[in-house]
């Protein structure tokens, strides 16, 4: 298995430090508003990794962060009137909820940066014993970065460049404006925790060094998240944790790509802003995931109608292909399959996560099934099952067939009993030979977006809205 390292720049072989155990972290969300589409870009890329590792037989660790203070929930909270902790755990629930319908799992462990300040408590005095950090007079904390002479690795940048193009506001209680702050004092009616260097709050990307390495040791496999992190916030992250500890502190660096709306980047200045909510409000959950699974996870994704059509259409063909097999008789006949789709699936996988090859391989796989319905019945479900199990890698094919088919019942034109109603009307006029009738129900029916399927079993349906 091979992954790209965002510190290497090039794909490594993927040795973990203990053989059949991996531990990863992932940077979570802070969580003063709903989850947006880059975040579902990150819940959903490392949980393809997850997945996929664990399909593979390691035991892995995954563990990602709640960020639940700072300034930007510090001024949420005050604008609506809730405390702290009200509103970060009305965030947090709805997190939970958005990933669950887009089909990620739980991470195994899920720390909260209020959870830990004693232990970042006690890395900062650490790094200022060992003269990486300085209390300043206003009662901040600041890291030096220039002590630090592995920084900017990450990000391929020497610390003269990033001198000479940051745009660092005159702060006069640092030493250099490169350095960054670990700890902060509280203002007057600010939440605050109590230090040797007065009352405060942790810096952000203190808080992530120390909750990893309290959960999973001072060195461990796998450290993830989105692109926008890898400068300053995982720059930082290395640059406390290697200074505290002494040791390398992750082995393989991974980024998610971003997101982009109809070709632009995604921001609530431009407008094109949506949570993931309101993605989920207007498309099915399994056709977002399945946009989102359809890149690689290294690649930027643009979020547009026409790329959401082109993949209810690319489910479609899945889910018209398992649509009435019967997989009971599986075990009875798993046999006969040879092999060859698991292996060709476990061959683009461990090439650095490549989800659309692996992708290719189940349309391959489509295929196979479609002609085995026609041709060879008995074989079909032995295919199908396999459909199902590889694609079950990916978080897909959950659904019933039909379900997904008939597609979302709350944009339905016509109850469910009235499509029904209509299908009889229809067969009973092709019955009497009034063709004519038939047609005329069929396409009206079609000009609503229900569209008859007839087949030896009879007569099915599905909803595809006109436009989408």
């Amino acid at each position: 298995m091979q992954i790209y390292n965002t510190l290497t720049r090039r794909k490594e072989p993927f040795t973990p430090l203990e053989p059949g155990k991996v531990n990863m972290y992932v940077c979570g969300m802070t969580v003063y508003d709903y989850c947006h589409l880059g975040h579902a870009r990150v819940m959903v890329a490392f949980d393809v990794v997850t997945r996929y590792l664990r399909w593979r037989g390691y035991d892995v660790t995954y563990v990602r962060n709640i960020t639940d203070i700072d300034d930007k929930i510090l001024k949420r909270a005050d604008e609506n009137g809730e405390t702290i902790a009200a509103l970060t755990q009305r965030m947090i629930v709805a997190m939970h909820e958005d990933e669950a319908r887009l089909g990620v799992l739980r991470p195994n462990h899920e720390p909260r940066a209020t959870g830990h300040v004693a232990e970042i408590i006690a890395m900062i005095e650490t790094l200022i014993d060992k003269g990486y950090a300085y209390p300043a007079e206003n009662g901040d904390v600041y890291y030096r970065v220039r002590k630090f002479a592995g920084y900017g690795k990450l990000n391929n940048r020497n610390l003269d460049e990033m001198r000479a193009g940051a745009r660092v506001e005159v702060e006069e209680h640092k030493e250099d404006p490169l350095d960054f702050v670990l700890w902060k004092a509280a203002k007057p009616g600010e939440a605050s925790w109590s230090s040797p260097w007065g009352e405060g709050r942790p810096g952000w990307h203190i808080e992530c060094s120390a909750m990893s390495t309290c959960c999973l040791g001072d060195t461990f496999d796998i450290h993830g998240g989105g692109p926008d992190l890898t400068f300053p916030h995982h720059e930082n992250e290395i640059a406390q944790s290697e200074a505290a500890t002494g040791k390398t502190y992750v082995n393989t660096w991974m980024h998610a790509g971003a997101v982009r709306v109809n070709q632009e980047k995604m921001s609530k200045s431009l407008g094109n802003f949506s949570t993931i909510r309101e993605v989920l409000e207007v498309h099915d959950p399994e056709v977002v995931r399945y946009l989102l699974v359809a890149s690689h996870y290294r690649s930027p994704i643009n979020y547009a109608p026409d790329a959401l059509a082109e993949a209810r259409k690319s489910l479609e063909r899945f889910y018209n292909a398992l649509e009435g097999v019967d997989l009971t008789a599986v075990r009875a006949l798993e046999g006969r399959i040879d092999g060859r789709y698991a292996e060709r699936f476990t061959a683009a996988m461990d090439d650095d996560f490549n989800t659309p090859e692996a992708l290719a391989v189940l349309f391959d796989l489509v295929r196979e099934l479609n002609r085995a319905r026609k041709e060879s019945p008995d074989e079909a479900p032995v295919l199908a099952a396999e459909l199902r199990r590889l694609g079950g890698v990916l978080g897909l094919f959950a659904q019933e067939p039909q379900l997904f088919l008939k597609g979302d019942q709350a944009l339905l034109p016509l109850a469910e009993d009235e499509i029904e109603a209509r299908i009889v009307q229809r067969a009973e006029a092709k019955k009497a030979k009034d063709f004519v009738a038939a047609d005329t129900i069929r396409d009206e029916l079609a000009g609503l977006g229900i569209v008859l399927k007839d087949s030896r079993e009879g007569t099915s349906w599905i909803f595809e809205p006109p436009g989408r």
